[in-house]
């Protein structure tokens, strides 16, 4: 069942007048309540488990609100209601309808990719580590999440330095005429062959089990158990390469194991604020292993409890990218904890703790979190003093009206002219926008033009409709940045030009040879601006450039390979070739 109705308002006394009605015909089930503004946009969203109860508590006369919601009561002028079953599945559809349509009233979370996670299929005869990014209920053991993924590639390496298992994607069947490389090095037993029983390769496959669980003790006796018994039977070089792998867990788990007592799953919650502005530090434990972190910062949260900070951060996150473990050590006691602890209990499909610890072992470590959002908040706060720097002598170098808000830089790469591509990145608001990164394959250009291919990129982005994943197209930028001198500004002029795109500053960023500053070039302006070497608005562009360069030599590489792959497939001689996941959009 669906309530819904558009009014509109000239002024918050008639906001109220209009929604009176609405108010006074509120359903009393649980549900979703949507605020939307006079332009019938989403501005915030909410759950209760009585929708008429809670709805109403804006509107009550003399109630203690917090700035924030009074500026969103003044702002509202329709409401829209949607029923649930219960108060859980009012709890889920407010997630969903938050991730969709990001209202600005809500507390949204800039970082909702999908983390990382190393999946292992023990039902398979000889399972292999891979990298997934969800998971699936497939009876397959997935740990994780890894953040950032630095640290799973970390453990992955030492897992295939210590143990011996199969890394290739061919099936194993035990009849393979000759092993690979790996068997020659001892990264792999060569099961392939028949050189490794599937019972054997099932005690390595436990052992890297135990190792991602974290419990050292039954893999570090099974590992001395397996040397003695080699030294016994006078396989002594065996056993040394047993005694070697022994120690490289033993350091491996050392350098890794926080202060907890026994292989635990956790996810430490520490917040922190200055002034307006907080950051939410996430510390992902797994089997008594810090295996990653991540950090959630605004900037403008100074009307926003603690609790609701943390309520909203917890909910967004395992909404869908990370699956909760067994407990979650929080800073503050969040409302409705037993609705979101029900919740967490059965996406995980087993028993899921929150608790606020005072003291202990579990009290350290969100003290350790603490610390870690502590040492966030003054780097974000420190770089966003830094871009407003370079963003105020950036305007004064180029003579704008404006900051610029939004830049959007284009480069090209090519190996002498084979696989032109070209690529867009975008900063925004003090950091670099990944979901708004656009890649060209160079369509029109034979050979290596550097001036034509530029101008055939800047004329598709401008001339065209891009649009985000969400289908919304692509804001126009306050300032465009072209890779390189006079020649790849007129060319990106002539297509800017051709579309009339107004109010647009344009400048190219290139460096004279032999020297180390950057010039900027402007249009109509034979002589460039040389930037200071150190100062704010040099790190800023040269950060910009730098990103789109790796991004757009990143797409290059990758095709590079894909065609040597093809020639070396057509030419009856196989090649393998790493393909990677984009970022950002599709290729265009």
């Amino acid at each position: 069942m669906k309530n819904a109705n558009t009014t509109s308002a000239t002024s918050p006394s008639l906001d109220l007048g209009h929604l009176e009605g609405k108010l006074n015909h509120l359903p009393r089930q649980p549900g979703v309540y949507l605020f939307k503004d006079r332009s019938n946009e989403i501005i915030y969203i909410g759950k209760a488990a009585v929708l008429a109860d809670r709805v109403r508590s804006y509107f009550q006369k003399g109630a203690d609100l917090s700035p924030k919601i009074r500026a969103l009561v003044a702002h509202a002028v329709d409401l829209e209601t949607i029923i649930a079953k219960s108060e859980l599945e009012a709890l889920i559809l407010e997630s969903n309808l938050i991730k969709r349509h990001r209202p600005r009233f809500n507390v949204v979370l800039r970082d909702d990719k999908q983390y990382p996670y190393l999946r292992l299929p023990i039902q398979d005869d000889f399972p292999r580590l891979s990298i997934v990014r969800r998971v699936k209920h497939d009876k397959a053991l997935y740990f994780g999440p890894y953040v950032p993924t630095g640290a799973m590639r970390e453990t992955l390496k030492v897992i295939r330095k210590v143990f011996p298992l199969a890394t290739c994607k061919i099936e194993i069947d035990g009849k393979a005429d000759r092993a690979c490389l790996e068997f020659e090095i001892k990264r792999c037993m060569a099961p392939c062959t028949g050189n490794q029983t599937q019972e054997d390769y099932h005690q390595i496959v436990q052992q890297v089990r135990w190792f991602l669980e974290g419990r050292d003790q039954e893999l570090l006796t099974s590992l001395r158990d397996d040397m003695h018994a080699m030294a016994e039977r006078e396989a002594f070089e065996d056993a040394a390469r047993l005694r070697d792998r022994i120690h490289s867990v033993e350091r491996t788990l050392q350098r890794q194991r926080v202060a907890q007592i026994g292989p635990v799953d956790q996810d430490v919650f520490g917040l922190v604020r200055a002034g307006a502005a907080a950051d939410v530090q996430l510390l992902f434990v797994r089997g008594g292993l810090l295996i990653g972190r991540r950090d959630f910062f605004w900037a403008d949260a100074g009307d926003v409890s603690d609790e609701e900070l943390v309520r909203s951060t917890l909910e967004q996150l395992y909404h869908q990218a990370v699956v909760p473990p067994k407990e979650l050590l929080l800073p503050v006691k969040i409302e409705d904890h037993a609705l979101v602890q029900q919740w967490l209990s059965e996406k995980k499909g087993q028993a899921v703790r929150m608790l606020v610890p005072e003291r202990g072992v579990k009290h350290q470590l969100r003290q350790l979190a603490q610390e870690n959002a502590t040492a966030a908040l003054h780097e974000h706060l420190r770089l966003q003093s830094e871009s407003r720097e370079a963003i105020e002598e950036l305007q004064q170098l180029l003579g704008l009206s404006t900051q610029p808000h939004r830049i959007e830089c284009f480069d090209i790469s090519n190996t002498m002219g084979a696989q032109s591509v070209a690529s867009m990145v975008v900063w925004e608001n003090g950091r670099m926008k990944k979901s708004d990164y656009r890649r060209f394959r160079i369509k029109t250009v034979e050979g290596a033009n550097d001036f034509a291919s530029m101008h055939e990129v800047v004329k598709r982005r401008y001339g065209g409709t891009l649009a985000t994943k969400a289908g919304k197209v692509l804001p126009e930028p306050d300032l465009i940045v072209i890779d390189g001198g006079i020649g790849q500004l007129g060319a990106a002029m002539e297509a800017i030009t051709e579309f009339g795109l107004p109010q647009v500053a344009v400048c190219g960023l290139a460096k004279a040879k032999g020297e180390k500053d950057e010039r900027i070039y402007l249009p109509g302006h034979k002589s460039p601006i040389v930037l200071p070497l150190k100062s704010p608005a040099s790190r800023l562009v040269q950060t910009i450039r730098d990103e789109a360069h790796r991004f757009a030599i990143t797409f290059h590489r990758k095709l590079r390979s894909q065609a040597i792959f093809v020639k070396s497939e057509k030419s009856g001689v196989r090649s393998h070739t790493k393909d990677t996941k984009p970022e950002g959009e599709g290729v265009r």
